[in-house]
């Protein structure tokens, strides 16, 4: 998931470099979307790890 943010992130910077504003601003909306997804899956997924001790 994180690899799709990085991916959208680039394609804003491309776009916003060729002056392209409104797809640049829809790619970077989505990049922040995917990596606040990722971001939180990721702490959740932590803390499951931390409260389930591995069996010896």
């Amino acid at each position: 998931m994180l690899k799709w943010a990085v991916i959208f992130l680039i394609i804003a910077l491309i776009a916003a470099a060729l002056g392209f504003g409104g797809v640049a601003g829809a790619a970077t909306a989505i990049a922040k979307i995917v990596f606040g997804i990722f971001l939180l899956l990721c702490l959740v997924l932590f803390a499951l790890a931390m409260s389930f001790p591995p069996n010896p």
